[in-house]
């Protein structure tokens, strides 16, 4: 499991689920498995796991336990899979949503700028939405918004034209043509400018703002009254959308209100202020420098 990814914020995600014995839990991002080994730990006999993992190359870290059930899917439509096995309703729902050491470190699926590979970032390796396809097809102002947004580019438009102005004598089909071309505009340190230029093509390709909205709503619909919900983010776009959701039950941070100006509120939150990997473990895995974790639990929907 560590070979394949160590999880981040492991004993404070743990804690933060409050865990009963024969409760049923959620890891929607089961990755090399290391959260839902520690959440198995607090479960007994009656217990159930439910792990969701898009990415093939996660099904091989699955183990055999009669609690545990896994589906080889994205968190953005968990309700009705979990419908078919008669799971209506959750006390717990663990979402990490950091891409996995084992995924950077593939060179073949193309997620990170130390290899060469083709231009590809698709999580599941099913959809017909590579890199390249971006980067090839996408308009000149597309490319400058998803650039400035997904990677907070600073250089965004700069960018985006270069983009435009190759691929018209050369397309991107390797990691090494976007690198390239990077080297030529890139602003401040290169690392992070092409950390930052990646992220941003990543998220695009996946969807990945998309389908956290999506889970958002199913986790809400999911989760029992008390029921608690954890998600460590990475990225200020999905801390952000975290937050405004659990305080407002909607992305955009907008108090709903009913007939009587009473506030909608579908969660009280457990810490107002995110939770951050101590020294330690960022001296240990560097990877959870960023990582903020929001914890939540589930108001009586009535």
């Amino acid at each position: 499991m560590s070979s394949y990814h160590l999880p981040v914020l492991a004993r404070q995600s743990i804690e933060a689920l409050s865990i009963k014995s024969d409760g049923i839990y959620l890891d929607v991002t089961f990755g090399g498995g290391g959260h839902s080994r520690m959440i198995m730990k607090e479960l007994g006999p009656e217990g159930v796991l439910c792990c969701f993992d898009q990415d093939p190359d996660a099904r091989a870290n699955v183990w055999e336990d009669t609690r545990l059930k896994f589906y080889p899917h994205n968190f953005r439509n968990i309700q009705s899979y979990l419908r078919i096995d008669g799971i209506e309703k959750v006390d717990g729902i663990l979402a990490d949503l950091g891409v996995s050491s084992h995924q950077f470190d593939t060179a073949e699926r193309g997620f990170s700028f130390r290899f060469e590979s083709d231009l590809d970032m698709r999580m599941d390796q099913v959809g017909t939405l590579k890199a390249s396809d971006v980067l090839n097809n996408y308009r000149p102002e597309d490319l400058q918004q998803m650039f400035s947004r997904y990677g907070e580019i600073r250089n965004a438009k700069t960018l985006a034209q270069a983009i435009c102005e190759t691929r018209t004598f050369r397309p991107f089909e390797k990691i090494s043509d976007l690198v390239d071309l990077c080297d030529k505009v890139k602003r401040g340190q290169r690392n992070r400018y092409l950390a930052q230029v990646f992220q941003a093509l990543r998220i695009e390709v996946n969807d990945e703002m998309g389908a956290l909205e999506d889970f958002l709503k199913e986790a809400t619909s999911l989760l029992k009254p008390g029921g608690r919900l954890v998600v460590i983010s990475y990225h200020s776009l999905e801390d952000r959308m975290v937050k405004q959701f659990v305080k407002t039950g909607n992305i955009d941070g907008e108090v709903d209100k009913d007939f009587y100006g009473n506030i909608y509120r579908p969660y009280r939150l457990i810490s107002k202020k995110a939770i951050l990997p101590e020294d330690q473990e960022i001296e240990e895995n560097p990877r959870a420098r960023s990582a903020k974790m929001r914890i939540a639990e589930r108001l009586d929907s009535k």
